[in-house]
């Protein structure tokens, strides 16, 4: 694209990612200097060999994908306003089977939302890694937000959160280390990204090193249409699907101060409880899940436990 062509004429709208890619090759080519293009020194500094296309076995438009490891963890939450808090190096809610630890400021479900969205154009691209390029207001829309200034000026504070949280993890089977992500090198949510203000479009790369935690189908498919439905402020909610998902088991069942820890919820039980039972009903109303209680285990512990609904043509996403 030439550069002495006028404003309007550079700032076509992005239908496509492939159309957005186009242009953005076009301008870096003008300008000698692409937006995103390494310098030979960070390539140098051991970045991961370009891997092959991530296949995700039953990803399809209407779903979003989640390593499980993260979806079971606490790195987002459904904190609400103004009670974030800064982590080092802490050790996040998850299994046992995991220790993931997080520097960075805490993420809640909204952010969620866009790093599920961020990493599906990633996979849908080509081989993570690579640079993927999307309008800013096409995004905003794809995770069902209105545009506008505070929108835009909302999605790129959550761009920044989600570049700068680092994060190590280390999963076990059996007893013995299955894979030890971040310990040499961090890991990124966003390994890093460019606006560019003429095409209003964020250029971004997702860390080659994610594939490896989507190993043996062990990621969660959660519903698309469905999360944009869960009610406004009903974030509990959100996170209770993501977590419904990484099981194939249809009958769950999870400790309630797992699920408090896991949730960030700092009020006392009481309150817990009826907040966690609205946030049921809520998934309940859209059929993510049935027959859900709050009861006591076998062993007298108190436990929330729900139904996991399949849809025949959903397979196992929820």
């Amino acid at each position: 694209m030439p550069l002495d062509q006028p404003a309007q004429a550079q700032r076509p709208r992005i239908a496509t990612l492939s159309q957005g890619i186009r242009i953005l090759e076009e301008k870096c080519s003008a300008k000698a200097q692409g937006l995103n293009t390494p310098e030979p020194q960070e390539q140098k500094a051991g970045s991961p060999k370009k891997t092959d296309q991530l296949f995700l076995p039953g990803l399809e438009d209407f779903m979003r994908a989640m390593p499980n490891h993260i979806a079971r963890s606490s790195l987002f939450a459904p904190i609400a306003r103004g009670r974030k808090i800064q982590h080092k190096n802490t050790v996040l809610v998850s299994r046992r089977d995991a220790v993931i630890k997080y520097s960075g400021e805490q993420l809640d479900e909204s952010q969620a939302d866009v790093w599920l969205h961020a990493l599906h154009e990633a996979i849908r691209h080509g081989p993570l890694g690579e640079s993927v390029t999307l309008n800013r207001a096409a995004f905003l829309r794809a995770i069902g937000r209105d545009t506008g200034s505070w929108q835009y000026k909302w999605l790129h504070r959550a761009m920044l959160e989600l570049s700068f949280g680092m994060l190590t993890i280390e999963a076990t089977k059996a007893g013995l280390s299955k894979l030890h992500i971040g310990r040499t090198r961090a890991l990124h949510l966003i390994e890093g990204f460019d606006y560019d203000d003429e095409l209003e479009a964020y250029t971004y790369r997702i860390d080659p090193r994610w594939g490896e935690l989507f190993n043996n189908r062990e990621f969660a498919l959660i519903h698309w249409a469905k999360r944009l439905e869960i009610t406004q402020g009903q974030d509990m909610a959100k996170a209770i699907q993501r977590l419904v998902a990484t099981s194939a088991d249809t009958e769950q069942r999870y400790s309630l101060d797992w699920l408090k820890a896991k949730l960030h919820y700092t009020s006392p039980m009481r309150k817990f409880k009826t907040a966690l039972s609205a946030a049921l009903k809520e998934l309940e109303r859209l059929e993510i899940i049935a027959g859900s209680r709050l009861e006591l285990s076998t062993k007298g512990k108190a436990q929330a436990s729900w139904r996991k609904v399949v849809h025949k043509r959903q397979k196992t996403s929820v």
